[in-house]
């Protein structure tokens, strides 16, 4: 068994951890903390995890001191990581959910999140945790940056296309997203009143998984940045959960839609959590899964590639622990097979 620890366990990213871990067959869930919520059942907060488990949450301990650990989950905010991970024991395993160990230069950083970055020497040991694309390396590392859930949706539809150097030029990312993606403290965009019945566009050049995803294809295809740019426009959309992207893309030849539907199937065929879809996916068919579904189609010299996922799962928790699995040997799918609802 693999003794985990979730530190930050009240938001939802942590709440989807539990959900998970609590029933995977090789973890023992050792460690749950909330400051805020310190000695408090976990169903007193997650109410859907009632009968489910006993666990307390606990105050966050000396890192130090977690060498009784195996692997540690950080579902921290932004900025908190970085104070940690330097201070835990050399072989505690690290999945940070958060941005803090994502990007590899220092000042970008801080242009995307409004802070200086305090480890940069721990961040050169993290592989970024896209699981499809760096399976192996993820395999072989003991600490894991997972990416943020705007860009694995919008890498994993650009992936095929990019390493194979069929795109050219501008490339438009329309995403939206649901309420969940702003996590469970209430703040003005995220109130129930300003999002149940609107659309609206926010961080307008500014998002911070931009840079991550800009990276992640520059290490994919080095043309990526002399040849192409990204514009990258997120919305918010009166939904809980689910994000889905339009991405258009201008292809080096024109592609037929069998085209582009055979390169994603030459990389994406073998992949579980990968399903190739008719026409478009649904954000409904992806709720509570770790599945991605992508779709497309192609006209001329334009490809549009669409893909749904839902934020807190295949967006974060379950693409962590699907890189857990990677981590410790175990099969890739274990206490992942969640099928979705329908409706």
């Amino acid at each position: 068994m693999i003794k985990v620890g979730i530190l930050g366990g009240s938001g939802y990213g942590g709440s989807e951890l539990l959900r998970i871990l609590l029933f995977h067959s090789h973890v023992e869930l050792a460690l749950v903390t909330a400051n805020e919520h310190a000695g408090k059942r976990v169903d007193s907060v997650h109410p859907n995890l009632a009968k489910l488990t006993d666990l307390k949450f606990e105050s966050m301990p000396d890192p130090s001191t977690l060498d009784g650990l195996d692997c540690v989950f950080l579902a921290l905010p932004h900025g908190q990581a970085m104070d940690i991970v330097p201070l835990l024991p050399g072989l505690v395993k690290v999945i940070d959910l958060s941005g803090d160990f994502r990007l590899n230069d220092g000042e970008l950083f801080k242009q995307f999140y409004g802070r200086e970055h305090t480890a940069m020497q721990a961040q050169r040991e993290f592989v970024y945790g896209l699981t499809e694309v760096n399976r192996n390396r993820i395999k072989e590392s003991a600490y894991i940056a997972n990416p943020g859930c705007f860009a694995t949706a919008l890498e994993l539809g650009l992936f095929p296309l990019v390493a194979s150097g069929l795109v050219k030029g501008k490339v438009i990312a329309d995403m939206k997203t649901g309420s969940s993606g702003s996590g469970a403290k209430p703040a003005v965009n995220t109130h129930h009143p300003k999002r149940a019945n609107s659309l609206y566009a926010y961080k307008m050049f500014e998002h911070q998984h931009q840079p991550e995803v800009e990276q992640l294809l520059s290490s994919v295809n080095s043309r990526w940045s002399p040849e192409c740019s990204l514009v990258f426009q997120v919305h918010s959309i009166p939904v809980v959960r689910g994000i889905f992207a339009s991405i258009y893309v201008t292809p080096t030849r024109s592609m037929t839609r069998d085209e582009v539907g055979n390169l994603f199937l030459e990389y994406y065929g073998a992949e579980f959590f990968i399903r190739l879809v008719e026409g478009s996916p649904d954000i409904n068919w992806v709720k509570n899964t770790n599945f991605v579904d992508i779709g497309w189609a192609a006209s001329g010299d334009t490809v549009i590639v669409f893909v749904a996922l839902d934020n807190l799962v295949k967006g974060a928790a379950g693409q962590a622990v699907q890189n857990m699995n990677l981590m410790f040997e175990i099969e890739e799918r274990t206490g992942l097979v969640l099928p979705g609802g329908n409706p």
